[in-house]
């Protein structure tokens, strides 16, 4: 059945103008959509490396590879005779000499290429943290920052028939004008930690698609596909085989296909998470993908899910393999993470603090688990730097374009715990806010805080101007840990600036060692004892919150942070998990689990 509901004017400005969102900030380095339907070529596996902790790379030329020519030549960088690392993989974990390495290793992977005269090459990175420069044969052909998205570069006409070699150099230190900056409480993996691939495509293919329900509707499609080549006005056709539904509309001068279409979809939810398989094709490509529909937003005090109220039952996420203390990137990885989450009882993980890999969303979705992107704008971010705005705009240009069609991800968290006083932050905020909802619309729009005061009186006073523009009040408090209980749980009072919008408990919680015991007295921290009456007193203070519309504990695993040095406790490990690194669930897993069973 072909549909043929074109957009309004209105609506076609308003896909015009996300296009540009997309597309303004965006130069060779921003990556392709769905690379996994693609016609790739792995360079993952084992790759060459040169430590560098001097920082002498640059100096050395690394990338030129010098041979001696003669006896007085020395050559004093080399990957000859060089250790291996795994790619995907952090090099902190591979090497014991790199355990705490913040600063330079240089990758180095040969492959063999031949590139017909009617196609295209793209080099693809999953991620690399943090900062990157890219080589192949010699020349430098990009670099990119930034540790959680992905990027690429176009090399149809630098890849020679025959052997090529690219080498990356990888530098993870930490940048006061970063990303997140200097201070932050996880580990610090560096390395190339998600996949590498070589996308061929044709000369004309589709870079691009966002084919997602209309904000607020059950049944209407507003989207569009974007062509990159040199033919761009061509017929373009979605199709779902499923619901016997076509689409034909047209890309104009530029690339540009709108899209509006109605079919009577069974819509995703965690309890029925269903995906359609979407078939995009154009005249000169096409790709398929599975795509979910639901409507998520918020009406009043409330957070609706398909128009039904819906109660946030969350974790957060670190993304590390708790078993091997080690980056995790791997579909079997995130069935790790997400499984322990499934039996928690949660319907949302809040992926903290950066995007994680798409490996993890996917599957996520798959599972009927919703999921919360976050931005690593962390705390200590320099605001009025002046790179700073660009970077935080590139950071969400990327992580919105990837998983823009994932119906699973329903919150863009674009910040967590940053001060009011810091100079340009209430700005710089503000106007990431409004370009995220210009990208998109059909998600919840969240900035996590931890402004509120709690005092003698036991209330609550909750505020912050990044509310103004939050879907959600989205607040971290940790009453029983960091700042003892002025009253009874049960008796807390609440002062919401905001009084009508939905509150979301985003972390709370304290540590304890798994296996340690004693009693619930302050004498007894870090005893498992101790952080199941958090718990339990935390649930009874949220009885008392007006407009609760769900909850999330920090946090699921125990994980690795170097600030956290007690060592009769923690030696390395923040121990606010609910599960030891080890998989063994503490006292509070079972509180959370049987509250979770209540709603």
């Amino acid at each position: 059945m072909k549909k043929y509901l074109k957009p309004g004017i209105r609506e076609w400005i308003s896909i015009f103008w996300v296009f540009i969102l997309f597309i303004g900030s965006v130069d060779a380095q921003t990556a392709m959509i769905n690379v996994q339907a693609r016609n790739t070529t792995s360079l993952n596996g084992k790759w060459t490396v040169i430590l560098d902790p001097a920082g002498a790379g640059d100096y050395r030329q690394v990338w030129q590879e010098r041979k001696p020519q003669k006896k007085t030549d020395f050559v004093e960088y080399s990957f000859e005779g060089g250790p291996e690392l795994s790619v995907p993989g952090d090099f902190n974990s591979q090497l014991c000499e790199l355990t705490y390495l913040e600063g330079t290793v240089w990758y180095k992977k040969q492959f063999n290429y031949t590139l017909k005269a009617d196609k295209r090459l793209f080099l693809h990175f999953g991620a690399v943290n943090y900062l990157a420069d890219i080589y192949l044969n010699g020349e430098k052909i990009g670099s990119h920052e930034g540790g959680f998205t992905p990027f690429q570069f176009e090399i149809t006409g630098k890849v020679k028939a025959g052997s090529n070699t690219i080498i990356v150099k990888v530098d993870n230190k930490r940048l006061g004008n970063g990303l997140p900056g200097y201070g932050y409480d996880w580990f610090n993996y560096g390395g190339i930690t998600r996949d590498v691939d070589l996308i061929e495509t044709n000369e004309t293919f589709i870079e691009d698609y966002f084919i997602q329900l209309k904000k607020g509707s059950l049944n209407t499609v507003l989207g569009w596909v974007k062509l990159n080549g040199n033919k761009l006005k061509q017929n373009v056709v979605v199709k779902i085989p499923e619901l016997k539904l076509e689409y034909h509309t047209k890309a104009d001068e530029t690339g540009l296909a709108g899209l509006k279409f109605k079919s009577a979809f069974k819509l995703w939810s965690p309890e029925n998470p269903k995906l359609y398989k979407v078939v995009v094709e154009a005249e000169t490509d096409n790709v398929a993908d599975e795509i979910g529909f639901r409507s998520i937003e918020v009406k009043g005090s409330q957070v609706l899910l398909n128009k039904q109220p819906f109660f946030i039952k969350a974790v957060n996420i670190h993304e590390e393999n708790p078993t091997k203390a080690a980056r995790a990137y791997s579909t079997e990885d995130a069935e790790i993470l997400l499984s322990a989450a499934e039996e928690l009882g949660c319907n949302l993980v809040r992926l903290a603090h950066y995007p994680h890999s798409e490996n993890m969303v996917r599957l996520a979705e798959q599972m009927g688990i919703m999921v919360g992107d976050e931005l690593p704008v962390y705390q200590h971010i320099q605001f009025s730097d002046s790179l700073v705005p660009q970077k935080l705009e590139t950071m969400l240009n990327e992580m919105v374009r990837r998983d823009k069609n994932r119906c699973g991800v329903a919150v863009w968290s674009l910040s967590n715990e940053t001060y009011p006083g810091t100079p340009n932050r209430n700005e710089s905020l503000i106007e990431l806010t409004q370009k995220c909802r210009a990208l998109d619309s059909t998600r919840l729009i969240v900035h996590v805080t931890n402004t509120q005061s709690y005092n003698n009186n036991n209330t609550f006073k909750v505020w912050d101007p990044l509310y103004n523009y939050s879907d959600l009040i989205a607040l971290n408090e940790y009453i029983g840990w960091y700042i003892p209980w002025q009253g009874k749980p049960s008796e807390t009072q609440w002062n919401i600036a905001f009084p009508d919008k939905p509150v979301f408990i985003s972390e709370f919680g304290g540590e304890a060692l798994y296996g340690s015991d004693g009693p619930t007295d302050e004498a007894a921290y870090w005893t498992e004892e101790y952080q199941a009456n958090i718990y339990k007193d935390q649930i009874e203070m949220f009885n008392t919150i007006p407009n609760l519309c769900g909850v999330c504990p920090w946090l699921l695993f125990d994980y690795r942070s170097l600030g956290r040095m007690n060592q009769l406790y923690q030696n390395g490990y923040n121990r606010k998990g609910l599960i030891s690194e080890n998989g063994e669930m503490k006292k509070a897993w079972y509180i959370m689990n049987e509250y979770y069973k209540t709603k």
